[in-house]
């Protein structure tokens, strides 16, 4: 329900409305009604949406508790954050598109996953980490069945200094890389990782581990 404060406002704005009607004529009365109304229905919009968002973070938190159960039905779960996505506020549906994505993935419906994640990562209205986020996921389960020019096309934006994802990008352009049978630029990039303080330590062992495996020059 909306606070209590906000409608004694609304009270007083209507009898100020009111009073300026007595006052000042028809015409003004009108103007300041619509006023009103416009703040009112603003306030009222604003409790929607945070009604909306609660019911959809409490069935996010829900369905997630589920899928860490025993025995858990993950597709089922897929479908229920799909569900979820279908009618939950901007933040909360590419949250739980994400978590079908990964569910997806991990039940075996790769080319659900990577729909889900080319879907997030096209999505003007999501939050820019997150489409970054499902743009590398996309590239990481891709490696082995897309077009790898287009995958080193989709991860050269998420390489740039200044991304967050920067080094994550980065390893995945080295995979893309042996893919294209390029084993000199792979080496490159990895030999950048493992001297990077900025990249995470067990991606930098990872990179280490990749060097030690390519033939030499």
């Amino acid at each position: 329900m909306p606070d209590i404060f906000d409608e004694v406002q609304e009270d007083l704005r209507a009898e100020r409305a009111r009073q300026l009607g007595i006052r000042y004529g028809g015409a003004l009365a009108a103007l300041a009604l619509v006023a009103v109304l416009g703040v009112a229905g603003w306030q009222g919009w604003r409790w929607y949406q945070t009604r909306e968002a609660e019911a959809a973070a409490n069935a996010f938190l829900v369905v997630h508790r589920e899928t860490e159960l025993q025995g858990a039905d993950l597709k089922a779960s897929a479908a229920r954050f799909d569900e979820i996505a279908a009618r939950a506020p901007d933040g909360y549906r590419t949250l739980a598109r994400l978590r079908a994505a990964a569910l997806k993935s991990e039940t075996g419906d790769l080319p659900g996953a990577l729909a889900e994640w080319d879907a997030v990562a096209n999505d003007r209205s999501a939050d820019p980490l997150y489409r970054d986020l499902a743009s590398l996921n996309w590239v990481l389960h891709g490696l082995d069945s897309q077009d790898p020019a287009l995958l080193a096309a989709r991860i050269a934006p998420l390489a740039a200094d200044g991304s967050p994802w920067r080094a994550s990008a980065r390893e995945l352009q080295a995979l893309v890389a042996i893919r294209q049978g390029n084993t000199a630029e792979a080496r490159r990039i990895l030999q950048g990782l493992t001297t990077d303080t900025a990249a995470p330590q067990a991606l930098r062992d990872r990179a280490t581990r990749v060097l030690a495996q390519l033939p030499n020059a």
